[in-house]
């Protein structure tokens, strides 16, 4: 499995944009953001003003969505960016313009997400299938897909 999974996390990359859901209060709210992904960790900067950060410090239970990348995860506020330098290095190389615009604003704030749970839909040989790593119990499988 941590080949598998080292080698999934290597594909995305360092930086991608993805989608990330947040809930709470009965309400879930997704949108587009600029991700750093460094030691098989997500990292995010937002304004402490926004939906999602309300929604994480009530319900830290996230999920990210890339292309056919399913990821649960929990997220976990760790202090401002400016004060982060490997994230801070990469966010600026990557997200120049959002580097700028943002990160050096009072109100904000740096999370790590820690994935629990991912499935992402494969094809081999033109058959699809998908992959599932549990992160909690350390596990993988593979499924077929058989429509019904």
């Amino acid at each position: 499995m941590k080949t598998k999974l080292e080698n999934l996390l290597k594909n995305i990359g360092v930086a991608k944009k993805a989608v990330l859901s947040t809930s709470a209060s009965n309400r879930v709210t997704s949108r587009m953001l600029s991700f750093i992904i460094l030691n098989n960790k997500f990292y995010f900067q937002t304004d402490k003003t926004f939906t999602k950060y309300q929604q994480i410090k009530e319900n830290p239970n996230v999920a990210i969505c890339i292309d056919n990348i399913q990821i649960e995860g929990v997220a976990t506020e760790i202090g401002k960016p400016m004060e982060n330098l490997e994230f801070i290095n990469l966010f600026s190389k990557h997200f120049k313009n959002s580097f700028e615009s943002y990160s050096n604003l009072e109100n904000e704030t740096l999370f790590e997400i820690t994935p629990t749970f991912i499935s992402v839909w494969i094809y081999l040989n033109n058959i699809p299938m998908r992959e599932f790593f549990d992160l909690k119990e350390m596990t993988y499988k593979t499924e077929l897909y058989q429509p019904k």
